[in-house]
């Protein structure tokens, strides 16, 4: 059987704060593409 790995090229941080950081460092390290969604009232 043959197997095969996608890797994944961007995600999605829906979270905020110091966890959202460390998520879109980490993708950085490893080249994946960090999009940060927020709300309006989040937005300030």
């Amino acid at each position: 059987m043959k197997s095969s790995t996608r890797r994944f090229r961007r995600i999605l941080v829906a979270n905020r704060g110091e966890i959202a950081l460390r998520i879109i460092r980490a993708c950085h390290e490893l080249d994946i593409e960090a999009i940060q969604a927020y709300s309006e009232a989040d937005r300030d």
